[in-house]
């Protein structure tokens, strides 16, 4: 057993790396975190998008990035018999991340986050988590006080910023760095990674085509939650309506 998992972790990091993602941390140590990991937390802009706002002052998602976010629930779901927490952190207030959220039945979604630590322990404590159970995707200097403390960082990369990559190496701020860009389906990349780690891959995709009891109990639990707001006011979350 020891040295197939050895094998299929060796074989995760070459397909990955043959298209440029970078392990910061040892891929032996990402699979040892993420089976604790219990909650997928989420940046918005520059995450799902490449942070370039609309005529509405939004910034849009792509369905690849969503089924990717979907399939690693289910991913979960299957490793664990449990759905993880998830949730949205941004600094912005953007109306495509409040669809995705509800759309998506995302647990919350925080925005006008100027200090995410303060949404991050909200959420965890909401949730009763710990910091460490929690897996992070982000892209920029916001993002730094939660990548700090979360179990898994998973940087989107951004080619315009090589010392912002080489800050976050030398202060192990990042575990993963992606080889796609903010805005070409990064999310993706991350959410296959975490499902390969998951060593479920392809049961996730089977269940899913045939659309078996397993995937509908899955996406029963998932559709029945609702999706709640919060912001921050003078350093305090603040629940609001769907704005």
């Amino acid at each position: 057993m020891r040295l197939f998992l050895y094998l299929l972790m060796n074989e995760i990091k070459s397909v990955f790396e043959s298209i440029g993602g970078q392990f910061c941390t040892p891929i032996s140590q990402l699979s040892e975190r993420l089976a604790t990991i219990k909650a997928f937390v989420y940046d918005w802009d520059g995450v799902f998008n490449n942070a370039v706002k609309n005529e509405n002052k939004s910034s849009n998602f792509n369905e690849a990035d969503s089924m990717g976010t979907n399939m690693l629930r289910f991913s979960h779901y299957l490793k664990h018999q449990q759905l993880p927490q998830t949730a949205i952190i941004s600094g912005e207030k953007n109306e495509f991340a409040f669809y995705f959220s509800e759309r998506e039945h995302f647990d919350a979604c925080y925005f006008k986050v100027p200090n995410k630590i303060i949404a991050l322990d909200h959420f965890c404590e909401h949730h009763n988590l710990k910091r460490e159970e929690v897996c992070y995707t982000f892209d920029d200097v916001l993002d730094l006080s939660v990548a700090a403390v979360c179990g898994l960082r998973m940087m989107i990369n951004r080619k315009a910023n090589p010392l912002f990559k080489n800050y976050l190496v030398k202060n192990n701020l990042a575990d993963y760095i992606t080889a796609s860009e903010s805005g070409n389906f990064a999310v993706r990349e991350v959410s296959e990674l975490l499902m390969g780690l998951n060593q479920n891959y392809d049961s996730c995709l089977d269940e899913r085509k045939d659309f078996t009891s397993i995937y509908r109990n899955y996406l029963d639990f998932r559709q029945a939650l609702n999706t709640s707001f919060f912001t921050i006011e003078n350093e305090n979350v603040k629940s609001v309506a769907r704005p």
